[in-house]
């Protein structure tokens, strides 16, 4: 199983870390917003694979997308190895923290050209594009057969593997998963979950991963944050875990938002 971060980590100072932050959807009709995030304070060190929970509506994604500066916190701030998000030109950023939203897009390219394209973007070698396109094609069992298609021609599952292969490409220092296995068959999560952990034990690749199957966040995470109504609930290591619980609680969670849609 992947490491959790403890106390007595040997590392300096944490990869990233938020203090405070908070994110408010500024409605006309309320002078502050409406709060999607209130308060978040963490820390990350290198290594760590993080699984974050909640219920629907909790901020999950929303906490993804601050992470990879998609959207700009309201309040508090957030630094990678020590410098503030705002000093970092944007591009640099999302070359070490790259985010694979749960429908992604493959901009109308062939899945050869899409998994190829942010390394020509960072005039590479051919050589090296070529072996570390065939390196995660070969790793992610993406058949020879796709690569001419485009997302039109993939199914959802598909595409989600394929937006997979093309942020491990990149080689990002802080990789962000919003259920990466929602699309996917029982097999294909499996060797997924088992290639990322992988990458976490070899290459010190962080990780944080929303995800809604327990079994695979008590298989893969060494730690979970836990979020309600867009707060932080828990912060716990695997080992703290009471994972019948946790999922009693989340689906009564789930079940009082439903409701409240009725």
């Amino acid at each position: 199983m992947p490491h959790a971060h403890l106390p007595h980590a040997p590392y300096p100072m944490p990869q990233l870390r938020l203090e405070q932050v908070s994110l408010f959807t500024k409605l006309k009709t309320q002078l502050q917003g409406y709060p999607i995030l209130q308060d978040i304070s963490f820390e990350v060190y290198p290594g760590d694979c993080i699984s974050i929970v909640g219920s629907s509506g909790a901020g999950k994604t929303s906490l993804l997308r601050l992470i990879n500066r998609l959207i700009e916190p309201s309040n508090g701030k957030i630094y990678l190895e020590n410098q503030e998000y705002r000093q970092i030109p944007i591009t640099q950023l999302r070359q070490w923290v790259t985010l694979v939203l749960q429908e992604s897009k493959l901009l109308g390219m062939t899945v050869q050209q899409t998994l190829a394209y942010p390394l020509l973007l960072r005039r590479l070698p051919t050589q090296t594009i070529q072996q570390r396109v065939n390196y995660w094609i070969e790793q992610l069992h993406i058949p020879s057969e796709w690569l001419g298609r485009t997302e039109v021609q993939l199914a959802a599952g598909q595409r989600q593997l394929v937006a997979i292969a093309r942020a491990l490409i990149i080689q990002p220092k802080v990789l962000l998963l919003d259920e990466p296995t929602s699309a996917l068959d029982a097999a294909t999560a499996s060797s997924l979950m088992q290639v990322l952990t992988q990458l976490n034990q070899t290459h010190q690749t962080t990780i944080l991963m929303v995800n809604h199957q327990m079994d695979l966040n008590q298989m893969f995470c060494g730690r979970l944050l836990h979020l309600q109504q867009g707060q932080l609930l828990t912060d716990q290591t695997a080992s703290e875990i009471d994972w019948v619980n946790l999922r009693n609680n989340l689906m009564q969670a789930d079940s009082q938002a439903a409701q409240e849609w009725i």
